[in-house]
C-alpha cells in the first residue's frame, strides 16, 4: 500500500488548518491581489525592473559534468538561470494570527523546492534562489496565511511583536513597516528592513476577529487550547519520550 502524508494530526480546527497548509495538494484561498513590483519593492532586494544578479551562468551554458541526479531533479526557474540566494522572513502575532513561525518553515519544506527555511524565536525565514523568493513570497502574501494586521513580512527587527497589539489592533511593530489608514485598509509604507518604500502598497482591510479565530494555526487559551486534541497531545508525548530514550530510534 502506497503511503500517503498526514502532515499533522488532530481533529480541532487549528489542526486541520495546520494539516491543509502543509498539504501541498491543497490549493491555498487568495484572499488579496499584489503585482510583482508590489512584493519586489516590499522586500528590497532590487529594483523592479533590474536584471536578476547572478552567481553563476545559467545551468545550460554552465557545461556541468554528466549527473544522473540532473538527470532526475528539474532545477527551479532561479538555480537554472543561476540567481543569487535571497530571502522573505515574516513573523506573526500570537493574536490568531493564521500562520505560525513553525508552521511557515513546515510549509515551505512541503510546498516549495529549492529552499532553505529556518525558525528563529518569533521569526520564520526562507532563503531561495531570488525570482524563486519573489514566487514565494507572492503566494504567501496573497492568500490566506497571511492577514495584513497580524502577519508581517519582517526581515529585521521582528521583537516585541509576539504578545503586544497596538490599540488599532495592528501587530506591534517598531519600525512601522504597515500602517492601517482611516479607510480601513492596511498599507505597506517600508520595506522588509524599514526602509522607506517610494509608493505604497495595499494590502486590503484586516481580517475580522471571529474570521482570525476560524483560520488561525495556533493553540490558544481563549481559542483552541493545545490540550483540547488529545490526539496531537497524545502524538507530542510519544515522539518526545521516543527522542528522550532511544535518540529518535523507534525500534531500540
Amino acid at each position: 500500500m502506497a503511503y500517503k502524508a498526514q502532515y499533522y494530526p488532530g481533529k480541532t480546527s487549528v489542526a486541520q488548518n495546520r494539516k491543509k497548509f502543509m498539504d501541498p495538494s491543497y490549493k491555498l484561498e487568495k484572499i488579496r491581489s499584489l503585482s510583482d513590483d508590489d512584493v519586489v519593492i516590499m522586500l528590497g532586494h532590487r529594483a523592479p525592473g533590474s536584471a536578476y544578479k547572478t552567481i553563476h551562468p545559467p545551468l545550460k551554458e554552465g557545461g556541468e559534468p554528466d549527473d544522473p541526479i540532473r538527470k532526475i531533479v528539474e532545477p527551479t526557474a532561479g538555480a537554472a538561470a543561476g540567481d543569487r540566494i535571497r530571502y522573505c522572513q515574516f513573523t506573526d502575532s500570537m493574536f490568531y494570527a493564521p500562520a505560525v513561525p513553525y508552521l511557515r518553515s513546515w510549509m515551505a519544506a512541503t510546498r516549495y523546492r529549492g529552499v532553505d527555511p529556518g525558525t528563529l524565536s518569533g521569526r520564520q525565514i526562507v532563503e531561495a534562489r531570488e525570482r524563486d523568493v519573489e514566487k514565494i513570497t507572492k503566494e504567501l502574501m496573497e492568500t490566506e496565511v497571511y492577514d495584513a494586521a497580524r502577519s508581517g513580512l519582517r526581515g529585521c527587527t521582528v521583537h516585541g511583536h509576539s504578545l503586544r497589539l497596538n490599540e488599532n489592533g495592528m501587530m506591534f511593530d517598531m519600525l512601522q513597516r504597515v500602517v492601517l489608514d482611516k479607510n480601513g485598509n492596511v498599507y505597506a509604507v517600508k520595506d522588509q528592513v524599514g526602509d522607506p518604500l517610494d509608493r505604497k502598497v495595499n494590502l486590503g482591510k484586516p481580517m475580522s476577529d471571529a474570521e482570525l479565530k476560524k483560520r488561525t494555526t495556533i493553540y490558544f487559551i481563549g481559542g483552541v487550547p493545545f490540550r483540547s486534541d488529545a490526539e496531537v497531545v497524545g502524538w507530542v508525548q510519544r515522539i518526545h519520550n521516543e527522542r528522550t530514550k532511544c535518540g529518535f530510534a523507534p525500534k531500540l
